[in-house]
């Protein structure tokens, strides 16, 4: 059985540069915002894979290869090798498509993975079902090479480091809506990593993304107030968030039903959040009070407009 012995390896991909879960967020977001950069593939890593390979079949093959050789370990764990492996096909090139080459990629990038996440684990357990099988010597040689190739920097920064801080910067205070709005923006950041078109931006704006449009969902009455106080943070471009959350809304709408379409009554889930969330009228965002509206005539407004389009967030 594999084990990390290194106990300064335990990492967590919402708190990606500290030992321990008690750290101070604020301090520790700024940095973050920082370094991001370099935890994201190259600029010229989309356009290559656009030219190279046009209809995106090499990466959706590698990161198929990862789901497989990963099923049995948690979802997050498949997240970061897949992290690992677009960073590693953007520093070293695509190589020609050889089925054994995805395996033996994919295998690597995990097992680095959760070797990083502390999971415990045999070299059986990530080989997948049948096809190729490879011994640890060569598993060690691939893991070697993408460690050079990273630099590395295998704790890596990705949209989950930025979730509780814009969480923060709306102040729910009921931490059932808090965990609501967290599980629906975790589960479109796991989807949007499929996606090659949202490689290009940072994870800071994915989750921002992400987080906006699960507040819409979720709770779409304070919606604007969501919006403002992102909007506002000094560490996001308006505009570049604007692209994103577009890119990111077809991926978010697919074979995803609201719960206005699940509850026909008055009182949905997504009422409930609201109406625990206006537990006053008011909401203070950067030092202004803002008005929240919360007669049943918006809401259900509101509601048939989500079933009805796109939301138009900006």
């Amino acid at each position: 059985m594999i084990r990390a012995t290194n106990r300064s390896m335990d990492f967590n991909l919402e708190n990606p540069l500290a030992n321990s879960h008690d750290f101070h967020l604020d301090t520790i977001s700024s940095d973050l915002f920082l370094i991001e950069s370099e935890h994201m593939p190259s600029n010229n890593y989309l356009n290559t894979l656009k030219e190279m390979d046009f209809d995106g079949s090499f990466r959706r093959e590698a990161i198929s290869s990862v789901l497989r050789v990963s099923c049995n370990f948690d979802p997050s764990l498949s997240y970061l090798a897949v992290n690992y492996l677009d960073r590693l096909l953007s520093s070293q090139g695509i190589p020609q498509p050889k089925p054994w080459l995805f395996r033996l990629l994919a295998v690597a990038c995990v097992s680095l993975a959760a070797k990083m996440k502390e999971a415990e684990f045999y070299i059986s357990d990530i080989q997948g079902d049948g096809g190729f099988v490879f011994d640890s010597r060569t598993i060690q040689k691939m893991e070697v090479l993408i460690l050079g190739a990273l630099n590395w920097r295998m704790r890596s920064i990705t949209p989950f480091s930025f979730i509780s801080f814009f969480i923060s910067l709306f102040k729910p205070k009921d931490p059932p809506l808090r965990q609501a709005l967290k599980a629906r923006a975790s589960e479109i950041i796991f989807k949007a990593q499929n996606d090659i078109n949202l490689l290009e931006f940072k994870p800071s704006l994915i989750a921002a993304s992400a987080l906006l449009y699960a507040s819409h969902e979720l709770f779409p009455m304070q919606f604007l107030c969501f919006r403002k106080a992102i909007s506002n943070c000094s560490h996001v471009k308006k505009e570049n968030l604007l692209q994103c959350y577009n890119a990111m809304q077809e991926i978010a709408m697919d074979g995803y039903r609201s719960q206005f379409d699940v509850v026909s009554s008055s009182e949905t889930p997504a009422n409930v959040l609201d109406q625990h969330f206006s537990s006053s009228e008011t909401e203070k965002t950067n030092g202004t009070i803002e008005t929240i509206s919360t007669n049943s005539s918006n809401k259900i407004w509101a509601e048939k407009d989500i079933k009805r389009r796109k939301i138009s967030a900006f």
